[in-house]
């Protein structure tokens, strides 16, 4: 509710505090970016399991450097789901198979380990689907935090060091490139006016 009140107040821009982190990078090829579409609960299509990963908002941004796409995973203060110890624990062979997948799609030739949160593989490789299919050259996966304790900062951390990402800013991080798109993954800081925020319902 927080996120959606947010991107709607800031059409057709992006929401200000995403301009910010996305600039912090001192990167041309994310800095300035202009809002093409913003689609909300977009889903994805994975190998394996049941259901396909749905992001938050998938957002078409552009700058004069190209195009780059923009998965943004909404928060207060709940979790990134299951670790992956957790979620291996009651996994079928086909989530299995999806785990292996999301892992060789961020290049690794070991597995994440047990500590690392489940939701934030498939969120990233979701991005990094959705780049490809647009063409796009750069995947970003955005957290776009409302809580005002930062909540779960140390498990998207964790999974940047484990991505081996290199600095671009405080919040700002980029994966080793993997089969030619380029992966930065970014924390934000949503605006504490929006958890007082309650959208019309549209039923």
């Amino acid at each position: 509710m927080s996120a959606a009140a947010c991107w709607e107040d800031a059409h057709p821009k992006l929401p200000a505090e995403v301009r910010t982190v996305l600039d912090s990078g001192n990167d041309a090829a994310i800095e300035g970016l202009e809002l093409l579409a913003a689609i909300p609960e977009w889903e994805v299509a994975l190998p394996g399991g049941e259901r396909a990963s749905q992001t938050d908002v998938m957002a078409l941004t552009r700058n004069p450097q190209g195009l780059v796409v923009l998965g943004v995973e909404a928060k207060v203060d709940e979790t990134f789901g299951p670790t992956l110890e957790e979620k291996k624990a009651k996994a079928t062979q086909n989530q299995m198979d999806r785990i292996a997948y999301l892992e060789s799609e961020h290049g690794r030739n070991d597995p994440f380990p047990n500590f690392i949160r489940y939701q934030l593989l498939h969120r990233s490789v979701s991005a990094i689907l959705t780049a490809r299919a647009f063409h796009a050259p750069i995947a970003v996966m955005l957290v776009h935090s409302f809580s005002p304790n930062s909540m779960w900062r140390n498990d998207f951390s964790a999974f940047c060091t484990e991505l081996n990402c290199s600095l671009m800013s405080q919040d700002l991080f980029e994966a080793p490139r993997i089969n030619g798109v380029r992966l930065i993954l970014g924390w934000c800081k949503g605006n504490k006016k929006y958890l007082e925020v309650e959208l019309p319902s549209t039923l």
